[in-house]
């Protein structure tokens, strides 16, 4: 049956299963996108990560959905090693990284990379309950991530800025 519904339905249900009402205050700091100020050849192997991390997140879903732990584990190791910063960066593709992005980006995307490493590691231990716990919380570092550093992409999570008070003079 899973193979049957579109790649965007799943990718709409995942997150509307998993998103809680957007980004507080304050996980939605006011960031600018990151990706303008990032070299062509660093945007492409960020592209490439978030491709391979989307593919894998949609099967580590479908894994959990189905009970297949085998598959949640290996679909978390597989974003747990995407980790860009462990890829192909050269030393001056890790300076421009660190000109272009706040050690904040750095520090959320590695912790990201540990939450998927901690969801395969229950999979292995045969932890549902403990899997969906920390599926939650990479897809929630996601949102972050993406409503703080790429609303240029994904502008429907930026944060909503709230509206000036209106003085009146009586």
């Amino acid at each position: 049956m899973l193979r049957k519904i579109p790649r965007t339905v799943l990718v709409g249900a995942l997150l509307g299963l998993l998103m809680t009402g957007g980004l507080s205050s304050a996980q939605a700091a006011d960031h600018d996108p990151v990706g303008p100020r990032l070299t062509e050849r660093l945007q492409g192997l960020i592209r490439q990560e978030m491709n391979l991390v989307e593919t894998a997140t949609l099967e580590l879903w479908k894994g959990m959905v189905v009970g297949d732990l085998h598959k949640v584990a290996e679909q978390a190791r597989a974003i747990h090693n995407s980790f860009i910063l462990k890829q192909q960066l050269t030393p001056q593709d890790k300076q421009d990284l660190k000109r272009a992005v706040p050690a904040e980006f750095i520090a959320q995307d590695q912790a990201f990379h540990q939450l998927a490493a901690k969801t395969a590691e229950a999979a292995h231990g045969g932890d549902r309950a403990l899997v969906q716990y920390y599926f939650g919380r990479m897809t929630s570092a996601c949102i972050t991530c993406h409503g703080q550093y790429a609303t240029d992409r994904f502008p429907l999570l930026a944060p909503k800025k709230s509206a000036p008070a209106m003085h009146h003079d009586h």
